[in-house]
């Protein structure tokens, strides 16, 4: 059988769509949670009802650990007897050091492979592959695709209104002081991660009426000054609360395609339960 030409490589921080995980050149190395010192590959030996259990009932916040090298190794080996190249789009490099690990594992399999720093992660993850498929569908090289995909990281926005304060500060992010302050006065911050890839507070507003109206006049502000066609609002465990964002956002902005799905789990461990955030590129 001849070789394919391309496949695509992720992790799981990623939300799959139907297409894209049903797609056939299409795979996840998933990410590590780990709790009271046992270990759980994301999305394969847990799931997310029983991910947001552990954060309801575990005292000590599970911590998320980037895919071993060898994990990496293995499936470049594999992927090498049926494919030409790889393209590999990752969770950001300042969030996690998956990259390392998929680099180190692409060289010790000596495999072509391409490796995309999405400088963020979940949806923005998501629109790159659905974009990297098309074009290796159309015909494009490895080299156009991945050129490609890294000018497409530059278009790329979000918005995080985290879930919970207590997340943070049972992770050791927020002192007592900050976290007693933060739910006194009802503080809902605003994250975004910024173009280099690193995470940081956008805005803080008091109440979570305000915070979701805020999210949403952002949002509008963006597609008022750029082109943008779709969003994907990425919720933790909190899909009501999705569907109101949606219709606020709809009653704004009526023609904006949305797409609702999960949080990854490395978003839901540090954001908490009830986490939304909303993924979109805008125009050239």
């Amino acid at each position: 059988m001849a070789k394919k030409k391309i496949a695509f490589v992720t992790d799981s921080t990623v939300f799959l769509t139907e297409e894209l995980r049903s797609h056939p050149d299409v795979y996840i190395v998933p990410m590590v949670v780990i709790s009271e010192g046992k270990e759980y590959e994301d999305g394969a030996a847990l799931s997310t009802e029983q991910l947001y259990d552990i954060i309801r009932k575990n005292k000590e916040v599970p911590k998320t650990s980037q895919p071993s090298i060898g994990r990496f190794k293995d499936l470049y080996e594999q992927l090498k007897k049926d494919y030409d190249h790889a393209i590999a789009i990752h969770v950001s490099s300042k969030l996690s050091g998956t990259i390392s690990s998929s680099t180190a594992g692409k060289n010790q399999a000596d495999f072509d492979v391409e490796i995309i720093d999405s400088y963020s992660l979940s949806f923005a993850i998501t629109t790159l592959l659905q974009k990297g498929v098309l074009l290796a569908e159309a015909g494009a090289d490895i080299d156009k695709i991945a050129n490609e995909l890294r000018e497409e990281t530059k278009r790329s926005k979000n918005l995080i209104l985290l879930g919970s304060l207590e997340q943070l500060y049972k992770g050791g992010r927020m002192s007592s002081a900050q976290f007693l302050l933060g739910n006194l006065l009802k503080i809902k911050p605003i994250l975004s991660i910024n173009p280099d890839g690193e995470l940081a507070v956008y805005e803080k507003v008091r109440s979570e009426k305000k915070a979701t109206k805020k999210l949403v006049a952002l949002l509008k502000q963006s597609c008022e000054e750029n082109q943008v066609t779709e969003i994907g609002i990425m919720q933790g465990n909190s899909l009501n609360r999705a569907e109101e964002l949606k219709a606020m956002i709809l009653q704004e902005i009526p023609e904006l395609k949305i797409t609702i799905g999960d949080i990854s789990s490395s978003l839901a461990v540090h954001g908490g339960e009830g986490t939304l955030a909303m993924f979109w590129n805008i125009g050239n």
